[in-house]
């Protein structure tokens, strides 16, 4: 198995390395609804895309199911 000949520097593994940065996803504003998401893919929130609807968003009643936990307790 093959080892490595000499040993990498501070400064050379800095160097190599500072393509490993994270960079911010660029979001976009979403015409239908106006919300954010993510640029050229369908919006998670109203499900359209150009224009057009191409995704069937479910409903989700957050509210009414918080509101009944609160009176259960």
């Amino acid at each position: 198995m093959g080892l490595p000949s000499k040993r990498r520097t501070a400064s050379s593994k800095k160097r190599r390395a500072s393509h490993f940065a994270i960079t911010p996803v660029a979001l976009a504003k979403c015409p239908q609804c106006g919300k954010a998401a993510l640029a050229h893919h369908a919006c998670e929130f109203c499900g359209t895309y150009k224009g057009k609807a191409v995704i069937k968003i479910k409903t989700v009643k957050k509210a009414v199911g918080a509101k009944a936990k609160a009176t259960a307790k």
